[in-house]
């Protein structure tokens, strides 16, 4: 979208389909999860009892990480890193930006939702101002000292945006030069590290915790994040609550859309399993992230994952693997086929 290739409308989708499986839908917003007496209470003061209890409560935001970083001043510098009003007004942000103007993007500590995705993002605005803006510049502020993809990235950065040249579209400002914003002023428009950077457009992507309903059912542990059962994904704070997606702690698989889709897979196994009095299956797990460059220059990463000897995921040695950062034009293309067949295939896996 912030270049201008979708619209929102395509990355909305309908409950209908689940609806036509006998699958009853509530939208509302959950505000307890009882784990004695298994009842979920919803805003609109009904009551479910369960069984099993499946959540996927997303991120929230450490709003006091970043000094005068708030939900007010998101709406002047956008994090657009939950979908909708905030990544219209970042888009639109862009788009009114004048040529020569200066856009920072504030990259957060790990762990985070979708590792490679400030960094692509960054790409995709790259590539709209050297169509649209070529005189302007983007400053990416990093308190980490490398990120996802970092090779592959660099790399069509260098070709396609003068990467590390006295002209570079790009400069990103890792831990070893301080990079690490610690403080915003939105009525400056500055990023502060050590030293104030000023821009035009400031995109802050602040510290991540599980979503708010992790936090209100006590599914968290110190670290903001929900601990689990490698093997079910059932929270190991409340039994017969299971947790699946970003707010998980299910090192080494990231919080990627497509990981919380194979977890949900092994989770909903487990549970099937329990009720039938069954043992525990086997869990294998997997992830795939595309990531567009430019609309013809898309790389990917792939992994699989089982559970080791001490109960926990890990990588299965051998599998997966990166796009070869000395790939083809055409096999670059195909990444991008690929990538959009991927989201088609996943998002009617999801909704049907």
């Amino acid at each position: 979208m912030l270049w201008n290739h979708r619209n929102i409308e395509s990355i909305q989708f309908s409950y209908e389909t689940l609806k036509s499986r006998d699958i009853k839908i509530v939208h509302d917003i959950v505000v307890n999860i009882d784990p004695q007496s298994k009842q979920v209470t919803i805003k609109g003061g009904d009551k479910f009892q369960y069984d099993a209890c499946v959540v996927a409560p997303g991120i929230s935001f450490s709003w006091d990480a970043i000094e005068g970083y708030t939900p007010e001043a998101s709406q002047l510098m956008p994090h657009a890193y939950q979908a909708g009003p905030q990544t219209l007004l970042l888009r639109d942000q862009i788009t009114a930006m004048k040529n020569g103007g200066t856009f920072i993007l504030v990259a957060p500590q790990n762990p985070f939702r979708c590792p490679p995705g400030p960094y692509e993002r960054a790409s995709q605005i790259a590539w709209y101002f050297k169509n649209h803006k070529p005189r302007s510049k983007i400053i990416i502020l990093d308190p980490k000292p490398k990120f996802s993809k970092q090779p592959l990235f660099t790399a069509a950065w260098e070709q396609y945006f003068g990467y590390k040249s006295s002209n570079s579209m790009i400069e990103w400002v890792g831990e070893a030069d301080a990079g690490e914003v610690t403080r915003v002023d939105v009525k400056k428009m500055q990023a502060i590290t050590t030293s104030p950077y000023k821009g035009d457009v400031i995109n802050v992507i602040p510290p991540q915790k599980a979503g708010a309903i992790a936090i209100e059912a006590e599914l968290v542990d110190d670290t903001g994040w929900c601990p689990i059962n490698h093997r079910t994904f059932e929270s190991t704070i409340h039994k017969d609550i299971y947790v699946v997606g970003d707010a998980t702690i299910a090192a080494p698989m990231p919080k990627s859309g497509y990981a919380a889709n194979s977890q949900a897979k092994v989770c909903a196994a487990a549970i099937v399993a329990k009720f039938n009095g069954e043992p525990e299956p086997f869990p294998s797990l997997v992830n795939t992230c595309y990531s567009l460059v430019t609309p013809d220059h898309g790389i990917s990463v792939a992994m699989v994952y089982n559970l080791g000897p001490k109960g926990k995921i890990q990588k299965v040695a051998g599998a997966g693997g990166l796009t070869p950062v000395d790939a083809s034009d055409e096999m670059r293309k195909r990444e991008v086929a690929y990538a959009y067949s991927w989201f088609k295939n996943i998002t009617h896996d999801i909704f049907g």
